[in-house]
């Protein structure tokens, strides 16, 4: 029987994807369940898996964008693994053998070398002119005319070397960028040209959260099955208090209304195989540094591991981006749309500051909030961020309600 493997709908908005890789060749035998090819919506990369097993027979190339519901390939069930090689292995014995025939050497043609004559290389006066208002040497130059000579179209074709060769490579390839990839540049210059992105900085000595980190954080891997205590616990629930206190910033433009939300779904954006990955963190207000924790190494696995899906990445109020993993120092994030804004956390960096009047040495971290401020005004996006400040400089008071370990689950 022929079974026809038709695109499964990855969403309710996505009409159509793109074959990004198939996995399998034409006439392979797959197991059901057995992942045969990658396919790209604008959303995420999922894997295409065979329905049955049996012999496939593909019915769209790599590349192709096909629509939701479109039949991209054939599986005949009745095919056997076992038979499929033997048949070929039979086909490939009954050729006959091909006679042996002598080695005949040939020798490679020599090319005519054009005679130099006085000729060559040698412009003609208007040609001449040219190349010195150029500044391009003569021998540089290949003459099409008459023995070799220097033409005035050829003076005027040529161009000035960019350097001396090395014999190094100098190739370039072009590649289509995936579909996935495509609506990321989208969605960000639609962000840029659509909205009054603005970006306010301030900076937060990363001391307090290190001393809390550097106490429990053996004891907290210990306890909850190797999970560590990382940044990202902190900097989310330091997130969700100013979101709480600044509903604004937790807030959408919807056509002439604005929607405001009373949970924090936070969106974590995250670097997989395919690109950037922004899955959400549902009610972060609701979990604790161990859930925060659990939640977003779950997340980063499955973009690591490109089993991420729509769902995982639909909705979010609000995104946190950490550039500092990669190095950075400073930057002005972009908006998320439909979300109002976004906070950047780059690398520490430890750097002297004032400190009741004395200069010491701190790790010090500097954030950037990108927000629209169409729907965000001044006063509540500085606030904002110097709430996050507030939290992250003074986490056991206002993120753990004085109590460490009660709030590490210890």
């Amino acid at each position: 029987m022929i079974l026809e493997m038709k695109v499964p709908s990855p969403g309710e908005s996505i009409k159509e994807v793109e074959i990004a890789t198939w996995l399998v060749k034409d006439g392979d035998y797959v197991e059901k369940d057995q992942a045969i090819a990658e396919v790209d919506s604008d959303k995420a990369t999922l894997e295409l898996p065979a329905e049955a097993a049996g012999i496939i027979t593909l019915k769209a190339e790599e590349g192709d964008t096909v629509a939701v519901g479109a039949v991209v390939c054939h599986i005949d069930t009745d095919g056997k693994a076992s038979g499929a090689a033997a048949s070929a292995a039979a086909k490939e014995e009954a050729k006959p053998a091909a006679a042996p025939q002598p080695e005949v050497k040939k020798e490679a043609p020599k090319a005519a070398a054009a005679p130099a004559t006085y000729a060559t290389s040698a412009p003609s006066p208007a040609a001449r002119k040219i190349l010195d208002e150029k500044n391009i040497q003569p021998t540089d130059v290949v003459g099409t005319g008459k023995g070799g000579r220097i033409t005035k179209d050829d003076a005027m074709n040529a161009v000035p070397s960019m350097g001396t060769p090395t014999g190094g490579n100098r190739g370039s390839n072009r590649t289509k960028l995936s579909m996935l990839r495509r609506k990321v540049a989208e969605r960000l210059v639609a962000a840029k040209n659509e909205t009054a992105m603005l970006t306010t900085f301030n900076e937060v000595n990363m001391t307090p959260i290190n001393i809390i980190r550097n106490e429990y954080k053996d004891a907290f891997k210990a306890k909850h099955g190797g999970l560590g205590l990382g940044y990202m616990s902190f900097f989310t629930k330091a997130v969700t208090r100013a979101l709480q206190l600044y509903p604004d910033v937790n807030s959408m433009i919807d056509g002439d209304q604005k929607i405001s939300y009373d949970f924090c779904d936070i969106s974590v954006a995250v670097s997989g195989p395919k690109g950037l990955m922004v899955p959400v963190v549902r009610n972060a207000e609701n979990l604790t540094f161990r859930g925060v924790e659990a939640e977003i190494k779950r997340l980063a696995i499955r973009a690591r591991d490109g089993q991420i899906t729509v769902d995982d990445m639909t909705g979010g109020t609000f995104t946190i981006s950490n550039g500092g993993v990669f190095g950075s120092m400073l930057s002005t994030p972009i908006i998320n749309p439909p979300q109002s804004g976004i906070l950047g956390m780059h690398n520490i960096i430890e750097r002297p500051i004032a400190v009741n009047g004395q200069v010491e040495i701190h790790p010090m971290m500097y954030v950037a909030l990108s927000y629209d401020h169409r729907i965000i005004d001044g006063r509540e996006s500085v606030g904002f961020l110097v709430a996050v400040k507030e939290a992250l400089e003074n986490p056991l008071e206002l993120l753990m309600n004085g109590d460490a370990k009660k709030a590490l689950e210890l």
